[in-house]
C-alpha cells in the first residue's frame, strides 16, 4: 500500500469516529414477530437477533464513535412508510426510519452494557416517555378555572415544582430516591426521580427526570387525585430512611410511621404482608413548608 493510500485510509477512519451511529432495536418478541412479515427482514428468532445486534454494537463501539440504540416500533414504522410513500419491505426504508428515531424517538446511549441491561433500560425509557406524554395531555385538558380564569394545568405544574423543591430542601443532604404514584382516568401514573444533595448546595436534578416527575405530581394536583409520594434517603455510614406522604387537596400530607411501614411492607398486588427491608428505618413523612398558592378543583 502506498503512503498516499495509507494516509487516505487513516483519514477515513478518523472521520468515521466523528460520525454518530443509531441502531434500531426490536425490544420484545411481539415486535420482532411483527417485523417477520417483511421478506427482507431475515432473522428467524428473537434471541439470535439480539445476539447479532449486540455484536454490531460492540463493533461500532470498537471504531471509537458514539452509538445510540433506539426503540423500533413496527406499527409506527408501518405508519411512517405510509406517510412517506416508502416500501416497508426494504432495508433502506428501515434505515431511514431509524435515522428519524435518532432525532425524535426513544433512545439510550450504548456504553458497552449487555443486552440484559440495555433492553430493560430502553423499555423503561419508553414507559417514562408515554407516562410523561399522558400526564401532559391530562394537564392540558383541565382547561381554565371557572372562578378565576387561571390555566389549571399550568398552576398545578407550578405548585408541584414548589412542593418538590420544598421536599428536597427539607430532606437535606444525601442520595434521594423519590416515587410518585397517581391514579388517573385510564391508568396508574408512576414517576421516579433520583437526585443527590450536598451539605452546601441545592439538589442536583436530571432535567428530564425532574420534568417527568413534576408533570405526574401536577396531574395528581390538577385532578385532585388521591396519589402518594415516597422518599428514600441514603447517606454513607447510616441506615436508609423511608418517608411517605399522601396527596390531598393539592398538598403533600405526611403519613405516620405506621402508615409508611404498612405501605412498604404490603404486597401491592396481593395485599399480603412482606418482610421489612434490613438496615432501613421506616419513618413518618416530615412537614413541608406551607404553599399558599391557589388550588383549583
Amino acid at each position: 500500500m502506498t503512503r498516499h493510500a495509507t494516509t487516505t485510509t487513516s483519514m477515513r477512519r478518523a472521520l468515521r469516529r466523528e460520525v454518530p451511529s443509531t441502531v434500531g432495536l426490536l425490544a420484545d418478541e411481539d415486535d420482532f414477530a411483527a417485523m417477520r412479515r417483511y421478506g427482507t427482514f431475515t432473522f428467524d428468532d428473537h434471541p439470535t437477533y439480539l445476539a447479532q445486534v449486540e455484536a454490531l454494537l460492540k463493533s461500532l463501539a470498537g471504531q471509537g464513535g458514539h452509538t445510540t440504540v433506539a426503540l423500533f416500533d413496527p406499527e409506527e414504522y408501518a405508519g411512517y412508510c405510509r406517510d412517506t410513500g416508502l416500501d416497508p419491505d426494504h432495508p433502506a426504508s428501515r434505515s431511514r426510519y431509524t435515522a428519524e428515531l435518532a432525532a425524535t424517538g426513544i433512545r439510550v446511549p450504548y456504553t458497552g452494557q449487555p443486552m440484559a441491561t440495555l433492553v430493560p433500560t430502553l423499555v423503561d425509557a419508553a414507559v417514562r416517555r408515554a407516562t410523561w406524554e399522558y400526564a401532559t395531555m391530562l394537564l392540558t385538558d383541565t382547561g381554565d378555572c371557572a372562578d378565576c380564569g387561571e390555566d389549571i394545568g399550568h398552576a398545578a405544574f407550578d405548585r408541584a415544582s414548589r412542593l418538590l423543591m420544598s421536599l428536597l430542601e427539607a430532606a437535606g443532604p444525601g442520595i434521594h430516591h423519590l416515587v410518585c404514584s397517581v391514579p388517573a382516568r385510564d391508568e396508574q401514573l408512576l414517576a421516579v426521580l433520583h437526585t443527590a444533595c450536598d451539605e452546601d448546595g441545592p439538589a442536583r436534578l436530571d432535567s428530564g427526570e425532574g420534568a417527568e416527575f413534576v408533570t405526574v405530581l401536577a396531574a395528581g394536583i390538577a385532578l385532585d387525585s388521591p396519589g402518594g409520594l415516597v422518599l428514600r434517603t441514603s447517606r454513607p455510614g447510616t441506615r436508609d430512611r423511608l418517608h411517605g406522604w399522601r396527596l390531598l387537596r393539592g398538598s403533600l400530607v405526611p403519613l405516620t410511621e405506621a402508615e409508611v411501614f404498612s405501605a412498604y411492607c404490603t404486597d401491592a398486588r396481593t395485599g399480603e404482608p412482606v418482610s421489612p427491608e434490613p438496615h432501613v428505618d421506616y419513618r413518618a413523612g416530615f412537614p413541608l413548608a406551607p404553599d399558599d398558592g391557589p388550588t383549583h378543583h
